[in-house]
């Protein structure tokens, strides 16, 4: 830090982030973070100007951002209205930055306890109006987009970043290059997402001709304008096929679909460190979410697990139990 400390801090700490691989969501949440504290002012302290605290030099910021001088306090205020989950994503940017200065956040700083939700998902009858309205649809993109991320699991992110080469039909696989916390990882899929790309790529073909960006001639989905598409996008897309599926808009996004696609392995037998890799979760916590299913879906599988042989249909109709129910473990195990 020694060698930085003449230098501007906020060029320097953006590296630093970029160097850690940190996504540019990440980094655009961080700097918001950053500002809002580093902007915080003291009781005899003038209003500050943010594109003069940016230049600060990186010692500079250090003397600012002393723990105990009661900055973080009066931050903590001004914050104290938001979210749980967004208090703690801005306290996870400044325990960053001020481990990067050389110091460290205080014991006494309790982070809020966010409320558990369960993930959104679509019920089946949903799921069906949701791939017909996508069929049904006059975009050529949105039978394309809802099959590959109800195939795939993947991030909306990841599927407008998909390149075509990333895509092997043959293999029904796919390869997201650079995907959250930049990792590749290997998604799967099945003939339906072969066919809708089969489907879609006369006119690829067609938009690709159109397209001027450098680099942007490679990509899977087109817009209409032969850009490729954003998650903004996407998210239009899905609202129109919420309408057309007469279902709230509220309940349909890419994230819900990714969502279902878990889900729906789980409730077809799949393990959970098999979805974690599908999903590309870097702690298996995050995978464990799906484990806290719907009252409707636990009835589903308790149904269909009754329907299979039970401890109870291995007790023989005459005599002594059998030694195997004498010790049921061995039949669980």
């Amino acid at each position: 830090m020694h060698r930085l400390e003449n230098l501007p801090w906020l060029d320097c700490w953006l590296q630093q982030l970029r160097t850690e691989k940190k996504s540019e969501h990440t980094i655009r949440s961080y700097k918001v973070a950053a500002r809002t504290y580093s902007c915080t002012t003291l009781p005899s302290e003038p209003a500050p100007v943010w594109t003069d605290i940016q230049q600060m030099s990186v010692s500079e910021l250090f003397l600012r951002c002393d723990p105990n001088n009661g900055r973080i306090d009066s931050w903590l205020n001004s914050i104290g209205e938001l979210r749980p989950a967004t208090i703690n994503a801005r306290l996870a940017a400044i325990t960053h930055l001020l481990k990067w200065l050389g110091r460290t956040i205080p014991d006494w700083i309790k982070r809020p306890t966010r409320s558990k939700t369960l993930p959104k998902t679509l019920g089946k009858r949903d799921l069906r109006k949701v791939l017909q309205a996508s069929r049904q649809s006059e975009d050529p993109l949105a039978y394309p987009i809802v099959t590959m991320l109800l195939d795939t699991g993947l991030r909306c992110s990841e599927v407008c970043g998909l390149d075509l080469d990333d895509v092997d039909i043959e293999d029904l696989s796919a390869l997201v290059i650079s995907g959250k916390g930049e990792k590749d990882r290997t998604v799967l899929f099945t003939d339906a997402t072969v066919q809708a790309i089969e489907a879609w790529t006369p006119i690829r073909n067609a938009r690709v001709r159109s397209a001027h960006r450098a680099g942007e001639n490679r990509s899977l989905f087109f817009s209409s304008r032969s850009r490729r598409m954003n998650p903004r996008s996407v998210q239009k897309l899905l609202d129109r096929i919420a309408d057309a599926a007469d279902i709230p808009r509220s309940r349909l996004s890419p994230h819900v679909l990714r969502h279902s696609f878990a889900t729906g392995l789980l409730e077809r037998g799949a393990d959970l460190v098999t979805i974690q890799r599908l999903l590309g979760h870097a702690n298996i916590s995050t995978t464990r979410i799906y484990l806290e299913i719907s009252d409707q879906t636990l009835r589903e599988i308790y149904h269909r697990a009754q329907s299979s042989p039970s401890l109870l249909d291995l007790i023989p109709e005459t005599g002594e139990p059998s030694e195997l129910i004498e010790n049921p473990v061995q039949i669980i195990e």
